[in-house]
Formats: structure tokens, sequence, C-alpha cells
């Protein structure tokens, strides 16, 4: 799990008429898109391993969405210990920069720390090409009874460029 932290609005990320009117119609498809498949991706490896590693989507210049990955880097000392999430995430923001001519719009998806909730959540921050972008975090925690995973409520966050800078 990554010891990064984000702050969350109360805003519903599924709301938001006045985000999707500030953008145009291809750009906002785009990203929800990205939102939508980054969080199923997700949550399928939280039920299927209790766990995920950042991932990159993206959605090629011909509209295909794709997976990229990239493999963490050994422990330190060689032993079992945690993979340093935001040395992934910074190896998956650098691919991403390096192929930002192949698509146009990607985002990174994470699992982070929601510090104010005591939480941990799935946080998608989607780019696109054009210069917009659209974040959101999942609240989860597993249900220690029936053994499965509680989602909280898709929230709206902020998130900065990254892949379309320079």
């Amino acid at each position: 799990m990554e010891d990064g932290t984000a702050g969350s609005q109360s805003a519903n990320a599924a709301e938001g008429p006045s985000w999707r009117d500030s953008v145009p119609e291809a750009t906002a498809t785009d990203l929800e898109n990205l939102l939508g498949t980054g969080i199923g991706a997700a949550q399928e490896q939280l039920e299927r391993n209790g766990g995920f590693l950042p991932f990159a989507l993206v959605v090629e210049n011909d509209g295909e969405v794709r997976l990229m990955a990239v493999t963490p880097a050994d422990a330190k000392d060689g032993s079992d210990a945690d993979f340093d999430a935001d040395s992934m995430i910074g190896d998956l923001t650098e691919l991403l920069r390096q192929n930002r001519a192949d698509f146009r719009a990607a985002a990174v998806v994470c699992d982070i720390l929601l510090v104010e909730e005591d939480s941990d959540a799935i946080h998608v921050a989607a780019e696109h090409r054009d210069g917009s972008l659209f974040a959101a975090v999942l609240p989860y925690k597993p249900n220690t009874e029936s053994r499965e995973w509680e989602f909280g409520r898709l929230a709206a966050d902020s998130n900065e460029p990254a892949i379309w800078v320079d």
C-alpha cells in the first residue's frame, strides 16, 4: 500500500455536470472511460488478491483502452519488504510521457491512504492531451465478517498534469 495521502471532496464524481460541460464531449468520454475502467480493474484486483499494484490505462489514438504496468523494484535488502509504490508511479508516469504520442488520454491508478477518513482508497488521476484533468477516489475497507470489500462513495479529487507537460 502506498504511503501517499490525498484529500477528497464531497462532490460525487458521477454528478459533476459543471466539469463535463467544461470539456469537449469526446474528452469527457475518454476521461470517464479511464475512470470507470480504472476503478473496475482495481476493485477486481482487490477482490482477487487483497491488494493491487499501481498501473496505468491509456486511450490509444484509435480509441482502444490499454493497460500499462511496470514491475516493482526489488526490496533494497532483498527481503519480502513492501514494494515502493511511489517509485512505481514515477516509472509509470515516465513511461506515459515517453509514449504520449501514441494515445490521447491516460490515467494512473493507485492505492492511497485518506488520512482524514482513516481509510484506504482507489485513486484514479486521468489526463487528456488537450489539457483536461479529472481525478477521483473510492474509499474501501475490508468487512471482516463477510470477508469482502466494502466500498464508499466515489468522490472527485484534484490532480496536476504529469504527462503532457514539458
